[in-house]
C-alpha cells in the first residue's frame, strides 16, 4: 500500500509529531507509515482522514501488489 501522507501533512503544515499528537499514536508510527514499513489499522487510517477532512483513499491506495 502507497501513501500522501507526507504530501498531506505538508498542506496542512504539520510535523509528525502534531499528527502524531492529534490521532493519539508515537512519532515513530507515522514515520513506519510514511515510509510504508507499517499500515495503519482501519481506525488509525480513519482518524487520519478526519483530521485532512478527506476520505482515506485520497491518502491511502494499492499499488500493483497489493492488487494480485
Amino acid at each position: 500500500m502507497k501513501n500522501r501522507l507526507k504530501v498531506e501533512r505538508a498542506i496542512m503544515n504539520l510535523t509528525q509529531a502534531q499528527l502524531a499528537e492529534l490521532i493519539g499514536v508515537s512519532r515513530q508510527t507515522i514515520n513506519a507509515i510514511e515510509k510504508g514499513k507499517y499500515v495503519p489499522s482501519t481506525v488509525l487510517a480513519l482518524k487520519m482522514g478526519r483530521v485532512f477532512g478527506k476520505p482515506v483513499e485520497e491518502f491511502f491506495f494499492l499499488d500493483d501488489e497489493d492488487v494480485k
